[in-house]
């Protein structure tokens, strides 16, 4: 399945639209990890246990959207958005929504 952030995929015409799909990821942190990137963000550089659990929950959005995409027919999810927040202390969100589509 192609997914793209783009309108339209280039050498394709949407023949049908199928509707909007969303994928969503919440992801908890745990307390030595909060503890060690508040340690990095003291000294400087990237906290790679945050990175990390972001691409995790951003894998997972991605993937949920290309499955009910792939339930309702389509061939493709074109104008995909993520979307991050963080959700109380230590939970993380990634949204991702695209429209799913049937190219011709």
């Amino acid at each position: 399945m192609i997914v793209t952030t783009t309108p339209s995929v280039e050498g394709y015409q949407v023949a049908e639209y199928l509707g909007i799909v969303v994928g969503e990821a919440i992801m908890g942190t745990n307390v030595f990890r909060d503890f060690f990137s508040q340690i990095t963000d003291v000294v400087g550089g990237r906290s790679g246990a945050y990175e990390s659990k972001l691409q995790d929950a951003r894998d997972t959005a991605l993937r949920e959207l290309e499955e009910r995409a792939a339930v309702l027919g389509a061939s493709a999810v074109i104008g995909v958005d993520l979307d991050y927040e963080v959700v109380g202390d230590s939970m993380l969100m990634v949204s991702a929504s695209g429209t799913a589509v049937k190219l011709g």
